[in-house]
């Protein structure tokens, strides 16, 4: 786990709690958790909401321009 060791682990917690203090501390946890737990399922639900959205957008790649789609220029805008 990133190179820890229990030694190292207990000092980053000591250290936490004279931060935080130990009232704050659950809260501080709590939300912590809640934003892995965030994370995680847009990691696992982005990638399907991606293809989802540009398949439904109609803008697929089709490997080649389309005759309907003209080049423009920068001195044309």
């Amino acid at each position: 786990m990133l190179g820890l060791g229990w030694q190292e682990l207990v000092i980053v917690l000591v250290i936490i709690m004279i931060i935080f203090g130990g009232g704050k501390l659950p809260e501080v946890v709590k939300s912590l958790g809640q934003g892995v737990k965030e994370f995680k399922q847009e990691a696992a639900g982005g990638t399907d909401s991606l293809a989802a959205a540009s398949a439904s957008s109609g803008d697929a790649y089709e490997g080649s321009p389309s005759a309907e789609r003209t080049k423009v220029r920068a001195d044309d805008i």
